[in-house]
């Protein structure tokens, strides 16, 4: 016969086909269990050698068995691998190898057919395994194996060479490289040293295709090592030219896990094109295509992860750097308490009018302004009554000098704005003919239940005064600070307590899912569900990337701070109105504290749903991550639009309706948006339409009605401003705003219309924050050219916040992962931690960014503080 080595023969003849022996049928496919035809059958068995190529054939009347043996030690595992290569072209009558072993049986057929997507077959002539390698308790043991080679064919040559595997077993921080394709997987052995408990297996390659598939397994026989059962068992994911996954002892009883290489049979899992199927008229569409050498080069190393000292030093330093935060903040109002105190001590031991007195009546000052910390304001700057280009209706009578006029919150004692010489007393004030006697006898902070806005807002002859007084050329605070201070308190407490339910509705089912993906990851093994840095993953208990959590926490605490700052803002000014403090009622900015506790609750959430969403970040959720974003974005502007314009500052229902709509949008332009030129042209008009509206909302402070009659009015005013005589805008400076507005957001919608980016939900985020930049601009430029200054905490926010939000964005844009590839892709991306050992790039964009949220919100906290002690009819609108 032919082939080498010792060979016994014996005759099948004598025997009947169903006395052989069982394993041989139940391992031939299906399309071969069936009884082999009658005649003399001979089984040839032959005493084999490892590292020796055997020539052979075989036919339906012969099965072939090699006998191998090899000595097994104990504290020393050796792998063994079969390969085989068929030399006839028989694919309807295959050659059948089966591997019996001591604990295991391993089969396959040759050629080897995978199926693909739409059940695509590919096959392949040369096939190589790994056997799995048995434990022994024995310090030396030999054991056997055996490979029987059989077919229907009648006649089908072979090759079959056993050898070991140089490098079985893999060292801690030592590169090992290899080739591997679909039909000859590769997998090795790595046993946790005494001392380590976690590790990180990378696997890296200089080509990107073909894809390829790594898998952690625990010490079991059978291994899964083809395309179509890898992901049977334990941990894997795909790759291109990266792949990373952290493993823990705890989860491996037997302190020793295999990694697994397999390389898929197409590259669509991991972004690349499916290959061309070819089909001729006469071939069928079973047909399986011979994919030749489909071979991928690959590096192993697997090398030690952080210990468990590593993480508690990373909560510290968390813990650490946000604490610090309150520290400076009470530091801080201890100096400003002290300064405080110092201040009111100089005021009582001076002969001259108090400040209060001689401010509000314009007398002149006795106190040199630098120590007040205010810029010097005469009578005659913009919104003074003093100036009759910029008095209100109220102002030209007061400066006739006779009557009294009433002026100021409804509900409360007021001042009435008289002539120099006369003395101010407390008044209750009619606006129109409406008495609000039995308001004003109410105690200021008491249930506002009863106070609604429209109570005191909805008469003919109110609409027609706002109409004089808001579409005045210039106007001053006073001029739009008219309603009941307790009304206008009601309302933007909305915002807050809008905030607060909105955000239990929402993180709630959120919390709830990405406990579900992370439970399915978990129990599958398929950490493809999720896209993080794997690079730079720590785990800890059930989270798979603890560190993308824990950073998220400098969101909560500085939210929190926050929150208690303006409670303790809001306490302070309470107690001067209980105690009528003429500041506080008066004189600055009004101030109204619902916008602020909604934006810092908008920072907390950001950080709760920023952790959920990095609990397992992916394609689904998103939107997790961007929502309170959007929120944090809109409501910054809306603060700082209300501080001028309190009385006219949109209503809590509809500022969310208008945030829902957005975050509408973002979700439905990353589901259907790439590469969608319908929806790109519908979402270009609805922004430009939304920035005309939201122009002229602003240029005529609400005074404009969108009716039947608005294309008759705009070709009106067209008409007399353009045509019959060119005149310029009545307000330049909205109009310089607004003109600039509507430059960034076009400019904004026609780069989305043409380029069309891939992350919408980014772009949509950079639309607000680029209006959000322009308004703050425009607010810088308008205070510092109506004569008033910014003080230095403001100044030292605003500084340092810039600064931090340039490094905050420059981590931002490394771009460590990404949900719009595949994972394999996304996984090129991924690097090692750059802090500690812990946090990755990402981890610092948190960090950072959460800082510079909070300044920005201190920014717009303290921004007009030196107008503390400036009357309200004297502060500029803009």
């Amino acid at each position: 016969m032919p082939g080498t080595g010792a060979a016994r023969v014996l005759p099948m003849w004598v025997l009947p086909t169903w006395v052989l022996p069982a394993w041989v049928l139940l391992a031939l496919p299906p399309s071969l269990a069936q009884p082999l035809p009658s005649g003399r059958r001979w089984v040839t068995e032959k005493e084999a050698r490892f590292d020796t190529t055997y020539t052979d054939w075989v036919g339906a009347d012969l099965i072939n068995i090699y006998a191998f043996n090899h000595s097994v030690r104990r504290n020393r595992t050796e792998g063994v691998r079969v390969s085989v290569n068929v030399l006839s072209d028989h694919k309807d009558l295959p050659v059948l190898f089966v591997v019996r072993q001591k604990e295991a049986v391993v089969s396959f057929q040759v050629p080897l057919i995978l199926r693909g997507l739409y059940q695509r077959k590919y096959a392949y002539q040369e096939v190589s395994r790994t056997l799995c390698q048995p434990q022994t308790k024995a310090e030396v043991e030999t054991q056997h194996f055996y490979v029987d080679v059989s077919t229907l064919s009648l006649n089908a040559s072979y090759q079959l060479r056993v050898t070991r595997v140089e490098n079985f077993v893999l060292r801690t921080n030592e590169r090992f490289s290899f080739n591997a394709t679909a039909a000859q997987p590769q997998y090795f052995k790595y046993e946790f040293p005494e001392g380590l408990d976690s590790v990180i297996v990378k696997v890296t390659s200089a080509m990107a295709f073909p894809c390829s598939v790594i898998s952690i397994q625990d010490i079991l026989c059978p291994v899964y090592d083809l395309d179509n059962n890898v992901a049977f068992i334990g941990m894997y994911q795909t790759m291109t030219k990266k792949a990373a996954i952290t493993v823990q002892k705890k989860d491996f009883p037997s302190n020793s896990f295999y990694v697994v290489v397999v390389v898929k049979t197409e590259d669509e899992a991991c972004g690349g094109a499916l290959p061309y199927y070819p089909l001729s008229k006469n071939a069928s569409p079973d047909e399986p295509v011979d994919q030749h050498n489909r071979q991928k080069m690959l590096e192993v190393m697997v090398s030690p992860a952080i210990t468990s000292e590593a993480y508690v030093s990373s909560m510290l330093f968390c813990l650490g750097i946000f604490l610090s935060f309150y520290v400076l903040t009470l530091l801080i109002a201890c100096w400003e308490s002290c300064r405080q105190q110092k201040r009111k001590g100089l005021l009582a031991a001076m002969d001259s009018p108090s400040l209060d007195t001689a401010s509000l009546l314009g007398h002149a000052r006795s106190i040199p302004d630098s120590f007040l910390g205010h810029a010097p304001y005469d009578s005659y700057g913009y919104g003074s009554f003093g100036n009759g280009s910029s008095g209100s209706t109220e102002g030209v009578t007061d400066s006739m000098g006779s009557a009294e006029v009433p002026y100021g919150y409804v509900g409360q004692e007021q001042f009435k704005r008289r002539t120099p010489s006369a003395p101010m007393r407390p008044l209750s004030i009619a606006m129109g003919e409406r008495s609000l006697e039995n308001v004003a006898g109410r105690p200021r902070l008491d249930s506002l239940s009863s106070v609604e806005e429209d109570d005191y807002d909805t008469l003919a002859d109110i609409d027609y005064d706002k109409n004089v007084i808001r579409t005045k050329q210039y106007l001053c605070v006073a001029d739009l600070a008219r309603k009941d201070k307790r009304v206008l308190r009601k309302k933007y407490q909305i915002y807050f307590w809008n905030i607060a339910t909105i955000a239990v509705f929402y993180a709630l089912p959120v919390i709830q899912l990405v406990i579900t993906y992370q439970t399915v990851v978990n129990v599958t093994g398929n950490q493809d569900i999720c896209y993080y840095n794997f690079l730079c993953a720590h785990p800890l208990g059930n989270l798979s990337a603890f560190n993308n959590i824990l950073s998220n926490m400098g969101y909560v605490l500085l939210g929190l701070l926050f929150l208690l700052i303006i409670l303790q803002r809001e306490i302070n000014y309470n107690r001067a109105l209980m105690r009528n403090d003429t500041h506080a009622l008066e004189c600055g900015i009004p101030k109204h504290f619902g916008l602020f506790y909604a934006m810092g609750t908008a920072l907390m959430m950001e950080g709760l749903l920023s952790a959920c969403y990095h609990v397992c970040p992916n394609y689904t959720n998103f939107q997790f991550d961007t929502s309170f974003m959007y929120m944090i974005a809109g409501l910054c502007m809306l603060k700082l639009y209300q501080k001028r314009h309190p009385d006219i500052n949109a209503s809590a229902y509809s500022a969310y309706a208008c945030l829902a709509l957005v975050i509408f949008f973002s979700v439905v332009g990353v589901v259907f948006g790439k590469g969608n030129t319908a929806f790109w042209i519908v979402f270009s008009v609805i922004h430009i339409v939304a920035t005309l509206l939201l122009s002229t909302q602003l240029y005529y402070m609400g005074r404009w009605k969108l009716d039947s009659g608005i294309l008759r009015r705009i070709l009106h005013v067209l008409y007399t401003d353009c045509v019959r005589q060119c005149s310029g805008p009545m307000y330049v400076d909205r109009m310089v705003l607004l003109v600039m507005g509507n430059i960034v957001n076009w400019s904004l919608a026609a780069y989305g219309l043409i380029v069309r980016p891939n992350d919408f939900a980014s772009y949509l985020l950079a639309i607000g924050i680029c209006n959000l930049l322009l308004y703050f601009a425009f607010y810088i430029i308008m205070k510092l050219r109506s004569g008033e200054r910014i003080k230095l905490i403001p100044l030292l926010c605003i500084v340092g916040t810039s600064v931090v939000w340039g490094f905050a964005l420059f981590f931002f844009f490394q771009g460590l992962s990404t949900w719009q590839k595949t994972p394999a892709e996304s996984r090129e991306h991924n690097r090692d931690c750059i802090l500690l050992d812990f946090f990755d790039d990402h981890d610092i964009w948190h960090f950072l960014s959460s800082i510079a949220m909070f300044g920005s919100f201190l920014v717009l906290l303290t921004l007009d503080d030196d107008l503390d002690c400036v009357q309200r009819d004297k502060i500029y609108v803009f």
